[in-house]
């Protein structure tokens, strides 16, 4: 993995200064007019913190209200539900939640203009992929005013601790726009409804095959039809907004989100189960016997995108899901 030196903000530019205002004599600059750095390493790393320890309650005491003190958007979506459903199973909580801890942070921070301001941080966490190796976490970190507070919207690991590695000029990364101005090969605010049109229909040559694209739209398509069982499924384009940041071959990794509705429905004198750990983000009462039954699922990916001039696939390197609501029909 390619390492980054921590970004430092210039003595000139306090927290409070690249957030707002920047006073030089009589002169007055605006976080909102200007390109500022979107945050200082050291109110990054407050983020971090502060992240950890909210993460660390809500997965000890499986209290779903914390989430929004620390995440915002599909990442709080999808933990909000883990804990929700967690909780239908352990309504005491976990005391022997082992907690999350992160060494060596580094931060990649743009230099932006307007609000949502957003930065990414990676660090080496305490928690083993299959291998023994400690994963990274990506975490995008956004807020929407100077009031607000720093959460997390995003995550993402990659195999191997091997991210695609992003420019940095001067100490700052590169904010890529999302609409037509890109230079990419698909916009990013156009990604949501890419991938959901995609798994939908199969059509295009917009995404590279892989678990994510291809194979998992072979899986659906063998789970489609059950003995005594039909299970659809319906994938949406998100309202939240992406993130992207622009990598060093001109191409850019993108973060956004995506929903999808399942259902399944059984034949005459069956019933679904629906299994302890999804009863705590039931739509209504549990259904004595039910038949029909919808499933809503928010994810959020993590892609590499190509630039126009360069050709190429969309590659897909990370998903993460979370069923978010279970429905008798």
């Amino acid at each position: 993995m390619t390492r980054r030196s921590p970004f430092r903000v210039p003595a000139a530019l306090t927290s409070a200064a690249a957030a707002l205002v920047v006073l030089s004599g009589c002169m007055t600059v605006h976080g909102e007019r200007e390109v500022l750095p979107a945050v200082s390493q050291d109110d990054a790393a407050k983020a971090l913190k502060h992240f950890t320890n909210g993460f660390n309650k809500a997965n000890r005491t499986l209290d779903s209200t914390v989430n929004t003190s620390y995440e915002a958007g599909a990442l709080l979506a999808i933990d909000q539900a883990g804990l929700k459903a967690a909780h239908g199973v352990r309504p005491a909580g976990n005391p022997n939640f082992t907690p999350l801890a992160f060494t060596d942070a580094h931060f990649t921070v743009p230099q932006q203009k307007g609000w949502p301001k957003f930065f990414v941080a990676d660090a080496l966490s305490n928690r083993r992929e299959r291998s023994g190796e400690n994963t990274r976490w990506f975490l995008v970190f956004s807020r929407d005013s100077v009031t607000a507070k720093w959460r997390a919207t995003y995550l993402a690991t990659f195999p191997g601790n091997k991210a695609p590695e992003l420019k940095v000029t001067g100490g700052y990364g590169e904010a890529v726009p999302v609409d037509g101005s890109s230079g990419l090969a698909v916009d990013p605010g156009k990604l949501s409804q890419a991938y959901a049109d995609y798994l939908n229909t199969g059509k295009g040559d917009t995404f590279a095959p892989g678990q994510e694209t291809d194979s998992l739209r072979a899986w659906r398509a063998s789970q489609t039809n059950q003995p005594g069982a039909r299970i659809q499924w319906q994938d949406q384009a998100s309202e939240l907004p992406p993130v992207a940041l622009r990598t060093t071959d001109g191409g850019a990794l993108v973060f956004f989100s995506t929903v999808y509705h399942q259902q399944k429905t059984v034949s005459k004198g069956l019933m679904i189960t629906v299994p302890a750990e999804l009863r705590g983000i039931m739509d209504g009462p549990a259904p004595k016997n039910p038949t029909r039954m919808a499933f809503t699922t928010v994810s959020g990916q993590t892609v590499l995108v190509p630039a126009k001039s360069a050709g190429g696939k969309v590659s897909v390197l990370n998903r993460i899901e979370a069923k978010t609501s279970v429905k008798a029909l």
